[in-house]
């Protein structure tokens, strides 16, 4: 198909609209619709990009249709392929060049059949884009610096390159993880000797750089220029608006053909960020050398940069031991918690990790002491998780992760094994708190703030509570008596029979209605998410209707509710501990959603001859 038209990119839309008819072997994927109710894609200079779906599989794909001739693009690719289909890496996508494939009506040419490259689907935003909406996160422009220079150390000893390195070919995914898309451009071994095909952005590639200079080195520059660019943002994300454009970042073809004359080096070098003094000098040494192994400047850049998670003997020989807690001589990794060899040092259940901390290592509190900690609280500064941080040997293990205002979302994306116990708010309360709230009428009292109900006095005369509106945690054992020592007029079993909870109230915390043996009804709202351990353990509740916001029922959470008859689930399954509904000898049903009913018969081992099918 050398020399000839392909068609335009409306006749395409047309063809993919009917993808079933119209593909050969793809017969099976149909088009994704906007809102427009047309395919959703996106079109470069010699192609337009398809978002297609495997009805049977659910598994999304990319399909790159070609608008422009390109010469050697067949041939290319069946190298691309070959070269990539042993390599495994979260870099890259796999690929499949697949010709005469797809059918399309055109006036543009006489040929009807025309090829296609079949790729997986990338969910994320541009590298450009992530960088302009996270101008304002300081931990987000550093961790995007940190993962493009373990980006840079896999590809530059790599055989092959990518070609054509600029912020629209690489793609952030949802957990910050970087790919690379678009490998027309690509070098492989097996195209030594052969002219380039593009030559990619002058923004982002070598001044000197001409159709002859093919090889595995292509991207040595580019790699160095836009590590250059996220350090120096990450430093200071001012310079982005001083010196950046959209489409590219902090240098220009016009810097790299005048480098001293270049207004942003002179800002940058010399810099009190000795990282920033040494990716400058990586520069100026790619730049001035043309091309350049840069592998060991690249490892040193990152030994500056140490976000290993690992404990190693080195760190553990120079660590320090701050409250039972082993850190870095820097302060700046927590290693792990000490084995404590006396029961009777065994320091307190909160763990406050202080601000500074930014990487906590891996199993770093997998302890086998009993109760030590249960709560953790994490600063500001953490920016890295090790494997399995908050895993532990001990009961009850961690039971809340406690992070600052404005983070959840971080920790959540940081900590998606943990994401049931992060909270901004803790259910712990101390005699401080008691002593500081505010009581109601019936003599309920709040935190200062409102957002936590502390505790409610457990009077014969106090038969219905209703709670404040703005109530974001009921606190552990706030219902049960469990600061009758603080306060005058406590029992030790709750009268209660009727609650109300506000649709603001997010968390219940462990024990909360513990031992409320009048209560037989509660409504639990639209808003709930977590439902801590022992929260319901004992009390008289002969039904209860799990929100569809819930995401974690805890140890325990219901145990010995021998009053309990039904359970009714409204959504997907939350997090369930084990023993969540243990000694509930009185269930009879337990309705679920008709879609996850085999994820509901996993979960509830034990009861699951009770399940019943709810169809919403």
């Amino acid at each position: 198909m050398l020399n000839m038209n392909y068609p335009l990119i409306s006749e395409y839309i047309e063809s993919i609209k009917s993808a079933e008819d119209n593909f050969e072997e793809l017969s099976y994927l149909r088009p994704i619709l906007g809102d427009d109710g047309l395919p959703i894609m996106s079109a470069g200079g010699f192609s337009v990009v398809f978002k297609m779906k495997d009805e049977k599989s659910g598994k999304l794909y990319a399909v790159k249709c070609f608008t422009k001739e390109q010469e050697g693009r067949a041939e290319a690719y069946r190298e691309i392929t070959k070269e990539l289909k042993d390599v495994s890496s979260p870099y890259l996508v796999s690929i499949q060049y697949m010709e005469k494939e797809l059918f399309v009506d055109t006036d543009q040419t006489t040929e009807t059949e025309f090829p296609v490259l079949l790729m997986d689907w990338v969910e994320g935003k541009t590298l450009d884009k992530y960088l302009r909406e996270n101008l304002d996160d300081k931990y987000a422009l550093e961790m995007l610096a940190y993962r493009f220079s373990q980006l840079a150390q896999w590809l530059i000893p790599q055989p092959f390159a990518h070609g054509d390195l600029k912020p629209d070919n690489i793609i952030v995914r949802e957990d910050g993880t970087l790919v690379l898309v678009d490998y027309d451009g690509m070098y492989v071994p097996a195209m030594k000797g052969q002219k380039a095909r593009e030559l990619g952005s002058p923004d982002f590639r070598h001044p000197l750089r001409t159709e002859n200079d093919f090889d595995e080195h292509i991207d040595d520059f580019p790699l160095v220029s836009i590590l250059l660019s996220l350090k120096s943002i990450s430093y200071n994300s001012r310079l982005y608006n001083e010196f950046g454009t959209f489409g590219r970042f902090l240098l220009s073809e016009k810097d790299y053909i005048e480098p001293y004359n270049c207004l942003l080096l002179k800002r940058l070098f010399p810099s009190t960020d000795n990282s920033i003094n040494l990716i400058v000098s990586i520069y100026y040494l790619c730049l001035f050398m043309k091309t350049q192994e840069l592998l060991s400047l690249l490892k040193q850049f990152c030994s500056l940069y140490d976000y290993s998670t690992s404990a190693n003997e080195v760190l553990l020989d120079s660590a320090i031991n701050i409250n039972h807690i082993l850190y870095s001589s820097d302060r700046r990794k927590l290693i792990k918690l000490s084995e404590i060899k006396d029961v009777y040092d065994v320091p307190d259940e909160d763990c406050h990790i202080p601000e500074g901390t930014v990487i906590i290592c891996d199993n770093a509190f997998k302890v086998r002491v009993w109760g030590y900690p249960v709560r953790v609280w994490l600063p500001r500064s953490i920016m890295l998780f090790g494997k399995d941080v908050f895993t532990t040997e001990s009961q009850p293990g961690i039971t809340e992760i406690v992070v600052p205002v404005g983070l959840e979302k971080k920790y959540t994306l940081l900590l998606p094994q943990y994401k049931h116990l992060i909270s901004i708010y803790t259910t712990k309360v101390t005699k401080n708190d008691i002593m500081n709230g505010i009581k109601d009428s019936h003599g309920v009292i709040y935190s200062k703030d409102g957002n936590r109900l502390l505790s409610c006095p457990n009077r014969i005369d106090v038969k219905e509570v209703l709670i404040r509106e703005g109530t974001r945690v009921i606190c552990d054992e706030a219902f049960c008596g469990g600061f009758s020592f603080y306060l005058n007029g406590f029992i030790s079993v709750s009268e209660l029979e009727r609650i109300i909870i506000p649709d603001s109230v997010e968390i219940i915390g462990g024990g909360a209605f513990q031992r409320c043996v009048s209560l037989k009804e509660i409504v639990l709202p639209e808003s709930l998410k977590k439902i801590r351990e022992g929260a319901f353990a004992g009390s008289s509740i002969n039904r209860v209707d799990i929100p569809y916001s819930v995401d974690f029922i805890g140890e325990g959470a219901f145990y010995d509710c021998t009053s309990l008859r039904v359970i009714v689930f409204s959504g997907p399954p939350p997090f369930i501990a084990e023993y969540a509904f243990s000694g509930c000898s009185s269930i009879e049903e337990i309705s679920v959603p008709s879609i996850y009913y085999d994820e509901y018969e996993q979960i509830l081992n034990g009861l699951r001859n009770k399940l019943k099918i709810v169809h919403i």
